[in-house]
């Protein structure tokens, strides 16, 4: 195989297709993964093993009776030829190169599909998720606060979803930084496909594409929650720049928690449906975040680089619209109210402005872009 020695899988080739025939059996989870490996010692044997053992462990008929599919068979050969290409690696939780973080989960991933750099995933990373359908302002945060804590050392992890997952990959690829994308589909299944080139760009540029499902498996509602339970096992924190109440991010940020990892939240305006969930989490005990030295604080024991900080220039934030709208959306009826002037001439600052990608108008109201 085309690894570097130090990521070679540590057990036979039949074994190793025997773990990855396992790994491709409906309704075979981490935990039902591991109660076969401790009954019967090797994948192999499993594999080997009447169905009446299997039925006394508790599994259902639906996975030993697909054992000899072809379409298990199939998935372990595809994944063989996987990963006889270049930077493409098996990572399996009783392997001493096993994220240390992750494998403290109860129901830590047996096997990993790595596109990418594998050492990243013992490297000190911090999670950063958020809306998919964030406003530009968010994205801005998001890509700024990516920027400056991938140039001070941490690698950034999210979902490559989109949204702030993207904007987060984005900024710290923009700093030649590390990020880390966790796949809720196969690794030869890029969702969403506007992705695409965004996750090319993630492995080539020294980051990883990581997924624990097999190679193929396309896009399925249940394996995206599963999925965040991956982006915050491997950070020391989560960050949560935008989401509504009912967000997904909410999920990775109450996962972490439970995991015993830092949760913060970037508070917006009340205004805002987006910040609504950000708020909900500061309320149950979530670090509120303004700056990135607010998410350093807490992580004081790790060595870094300084933080790459994206300082603006004062001058860019000294237009008096611009003002109001870093502190909140507003109308162009509202703006001319809350700064005296005419209407006239605020719709002229304002051309101004977004000319100038400054602001940005999102649902009739204006919102001030950070540059």
């Amino acid at each position: 195989m085309a690894q570097s020695p130090a990521f070679f899988p540590a057990v036979s080739p039949a074994e190793l297709e025997a773990r990855l025939r396992l790994h491709s059996l409906p309704e075979l989870g981490p935990k039902r993964f591991r109660k076969l490996l401790s009954a019967f010692d090797t994948a192999c044997a499993a594999l080997s093993a009447p169905a009446s053992a299997w039925r006394s462990l508790g599994l259902p008929a639906v996975c030993s009776d697909a054992r000899r599919s072809a379409e298990v068979r199939d998935s372990a050969a595809l994944s063989l030829a996987w990963l006889d290409e270049e930077n493409h690696h098996l990572l399996m939780w009783d392997e001493s190169i096993y994220p240390g973080l992750l494998a403290e989960l109860h129901d830590a991933p047996p096997l990993l599909f790595i596109d990418g750099d594998p050492r990243l995933l013992e490297q000190p990373q911090l999670a950063m998720v958020g809306s998919r359908r964030a406003s530009r302002p968010g994205l801005d945060t998001a890509q700024r606060f990516a920027h400056s804590l991938a140039g001070g050392g941490f690698v950034i992890t999210s979902g490559l979803a989109l949204g702030i997952d993207g904007a987060a990959h984005q900024g710290a690829l923009d700093a030649k930084g590390k990020t880390v994308a966790v796949l809720g589909t196969g690794l030869q299944c890029i969702y969403p496909a506007r992705h695409k080139a965004l996750a090319a760009a993630i492995a080539q540029q020294g980051g990883a594409l990581v997924s624990e499902l097999p190679l193929a498996c396309p896009p399925q509602a249940g394996n995206f929650p599963r999925r965040n339970r991956i982006i915050s096992g491997l950070s020391l924190g989560v960050l949560v720049v935008e989401a509504s109440p009912s967000s997904g991010s909410l999920i990775t940020a109450r996962l972490a928690a439970e995991q015993g990892r830092e949760v913060y939240a970037i508070p917006g305006s009340i205004h805002h449906p987006g910040a609504r969930g950000c708020h909900q989490l500061i309320r149950e005990g979530a670090t509120l975040v303004e700056t990135v030295e607010d998410v350093l604080q807490a992580l004081r024991g790790w060595q870094m680089q300084p933080p790459t900080v994206m300082t603006p220039q004062p001058e860019l934030f000294s237009h008096p619209l611009l003002a109001l709208l870093h502190a909140a959306p507003h109308s162009s009826e509202a703006l001319v109210a809350a700064s005296g002037w005419t209407l006239a001439q605020v719709l002229a600052a304002l051309t101004e402005l977004e000319l100038d990608g400054r602001v940005v108008c999102e649902g009739g109201h204006w919102v001030g872009r950070v540059p």
